[in-house]
């Protein structure tokens, strides 16, 4: 952490925090969780990585999280540090990919880094053979929260916008729709600050700065300088947002409201770009509960159009690369889809008062190729939780979940069943 303004930071915090142990009015928090996950990935004899890795890989993946906060009066501190520990044939292979497609790594990622962030707080202790080690703070921030205020600065996450898979409205870092733990979402390094209004409505501004991850420089066409305002309209609630976000305007509405006791919720973006001008996104989704054969179900199906899609549905490298737009947004953890119209849908069945079962489809209207989910979510006690997903793509190769092409005829990015267990210790 070379740069001034970290040294500058931590100082801060270090004096908030000599100065909270010498109060007896300041309150202590500690926590964290430990948790242990398992991945089995297949892959078709066609398949890229088959030839890398074998026709299956299996990984076996721990992480640390300890949670720290101190509070004194309207201040308040929050760290949490990650210790994480990868085993696998996955870090093997995506290694190779690495060396044999320089630009894989900026494209789809690997260890996680903090290559885009202003402050570089993570650390690669070891990455060798089918081994990774990798310590980090994903969250360092200090705050003042006031009677109608408060500011927040430093590492932290935010989350925006009414889609339940897709989200589009959510431009700071959002999580990928086919993720099974979502608990936590990756911090950024940001200015936060919130306003809330006597009728209950809140204004929220955000200031992110980034780098460069080709220069390493803090560059003002990689910031995002966003607000938003949060409104209530008799029973529906409304979002209007504006950002300048990665050099390009950005304009977007939301809004949701019960209708016949199903919640229907709703984001229309636009983007202002260099290349495409002006380019839509909009989701639209609805939610509804019931109980059915003596169990609680709640069912969720969402519709999302991406203009920076792909046109035709072809998702060769030669094709990609003449979309620019999506290929910038894919590779800064923005989209994570190629197409331009998905169905999503869910339903979470409560098996019993302690374990759920969760079924989930993507569905890519304009190939029809699929990825089925089943996730399921037991708690075995007050500290522990078993967390479990299936996967199962659908399509034929070519197609975004059957397997896109690669520049090699007859070979595709493509894989088969993977199997994901995780098992949750809270403290």
């Amino acid at each position: 952490m070379s740069d001034c303004s970290v040294r500058w930071l931590l100082l801060l915090v270090y004096g908030i925090a000599l100065n909270a142990q010498a109060t007896d009015r300041t309150v202590y928090e500690f926590g964290g969780h430990f948790k242990t996950r398992g991945t089995i990935q297949t892959f078709p004899d066609d398949s890229a990585i088959n030839a890398l890795t074998g026709s299956s890989a299996k990984d076996l993946d721990m992480e640390l999280r300890l949670l720290f906060s101190a509070d004194k009066g309207p201040w308040d501190l929050k760290t949490d540090g990650q210790a994480i520990v990868l085993y696998g044939d996955t870090v093997e292979y995506t290694r190779e990919l690495v060396d044999q497609a320089p630009g894989f790594e900026l494209l789809f990622g690997r260890l996680i880094n903090d290559d885009r962030r202003w402050w570089d707080l993570t650390h690669t202790i070891e990455d060798k053979g089918k081994q990774a080690v990798i310590g980090r703070l994903d969250r360092l921030s200090m705050g003042y929260t006031g009677t109608n205020a408060s500011v927040r600065f430093g590492r932290q996450a935010i989350s925006w916008g009414n889609g339940l898979f897709f989200t589009p409205m959510d431009i700071v870092n959002p999580f990928d729709p086919t993720q099974v733990d979502t608990e936590f979402k990756t911090g950024d390094d940001m200015l936060y600050g919130q306003y809330l209004r006597h009728n209950g409505d809140d204004i929220q501004v955000s200031y992110v700065v980034r780098r460069n991850p080709v220069t390493g420089n803090i560059e003002s066409d990689q910031t995002t300088l966003a607000a938003k305002y949060h409104g209530f309209a008799g029973v529906t609630e409304y979002d209007v947002l504006a950002a300048w976000h990665y050099a390009d305007a950005l304009v977007a509405v939301g809004s949701s409201r019960d209708v016949g006791g199903a919640v229907w919720r709703g984001d229309l973006v636009l983007n202002d770009t260099d290349v495409e001008g002006v380019v839509a996104q909009f989701v639209v989704n609805t939610s509804y509960s019931w109980v059915w054969a003596g169990k609680n179900v709640s069912g969720s199906a969402e519709y999302f159009f991406n203009g920076f899609g792909q046109h035709d549905g072809c998702y060769a490298p030669n094709c990609l690369a003449d979309n620019p737009d999506l290929i910038e947004r894919i590779a800064r953890r923005q989209f994570f889809s190629l197409g331009r119209h998905y169905l999503a849908g869910s339903l979470m069945i409560e098996m019993t008062p302690l374990f759920t079962l969760t079924p989930n489809l993507f569905w890519n209207i304009g190939d029809g190729s699929a990825l089925l989910q089943v996730v399921t979510q037991n708690s075995l006690g007050d500290n522990l939780a078993l967390l479990g997903a299936l996967g199962v793509p659908i399509g034929p190769s070519g197609t975004e979940y059957g397997g896109i092409e690669t520049d090699l005829p007859g070979v595709f990015f493509s894989s088969d069943l993977s199997l994901f267990i995780q098992l949750g210790w809270y403290f």
